[in-house]
């Protein structure tokens, strides 16, 4: 069945879930018997202190690590033991806290690296049907300026991504990231180390997106950013998953007072 029909089947269904996962260094819990789904077309928070387990659940989400028990499911299909290209091509991707474009190349080239499927990535084909590889190159060369405008980069387009400030590399993640066209995004703390004004673009390109239908997971520790764009808000801490809910009842939680509020009142 092809990914696209995959996807169709499961319409109806969370479009990503976690299920009893276990993650253990050792003799350590770092993810500790979680479970929990993300709505499809939401915007979802995962907030909690440092060490509460939210990186390592999103490496397990990617499957940049397998679970030591659980089941990770993504659009209806269970992906626990896919390794993350295949996850991506199932409609998951995911930036990272500290974005690595790579510096020398354009901020077009680096989106267009992100496409999936190209004829031109098979070395024979280049040779047997360079027409066809050069038709691909340029509709991808097209979507790829078109998702740069999208985050307000185009006017960069052709610069190197070396010239853009910490802010602009996160939106140029985005711009690679949906060149994949997925279904939900991970995000790695999309405010950390970027100005306030930046950080206002960022919120709103993140709405323009799930506007078009992209779902959102986000680790986040500004809490106002999460206030103001997540529907829902999950809340780890040691490993386990202890409280979910709108922003402002996970706010008055004693659980989260006392855990990621240092039990401030």
């Amino acid at each position: 069945m092809s990914s696209n029909l995959v996807r169709k089947a499961a319409s109806d269904g969370p479009v990503l879930a976690a299920r009893n996962i276990v993650r253990r260094f050792g003799g350590l819990y770092a993810v500790n018997d979680v479970s929990f789904e993300v709505r499809r077309g939401e915007i979802l928070g995962l907030i909690g202190p440092n060490g509460a387990g939210k990186t390592t659940m999103f490496d397990l989400l990617a499957g940049s690590i397998p679970p030591s028990s659980g089941d990770i499911v993504l659009n209806g299909a269970n992906v626990s033991g896919d390794a993350p290209h295949r996850r991506i091509r199932r409609g998951l991707g995911r930036t990272f806290q500290i974005p690595r474009p790579l510096a020398n190349l354009s901020l077009v080239e680096n989106v267009m690296l992100a496409g999936q499927g190209q004829t031109g990535e098979s070395l024979v084909a280049n040779f047997l049907r360079p027409f066809k590889v050069a038709a691909e190159e340029r509709v991808a060369e097209e979507k790829a300026m078109e998702l740069l405008d999208l985050v307000l980069l185009s006017r960069l387009a052709h610069e190197p991504a070396r010239v853009l400030s910490g802010g602009q590399r996160k939106l140029l993640e985005l711009a690679r990231v949906m060149m994949a066209d997925p279904e939900i995004i991970l995000l790695d703390e999309p405010a950390a180390g970027v100005n306030a004004t930046l950080l206002e673009v960022i919120m709103d390109r993140i709405r323009e997106i799930n506007a078009r239908g992209v779902t959102f997971l986000l680790i986040e520790h500004n809490i106002d950013m999460v206030t103001r764009l997540c529907h829902r808000v999950l809340v780890m801490a040691s490993g386990q998953l202890i409280c979910e809910g709108t922003a402002s009842e996970v706010a008055r939680d004693p659980r989260v007072i006392e855990a990621y509020l240092g039990g401030a009142a």
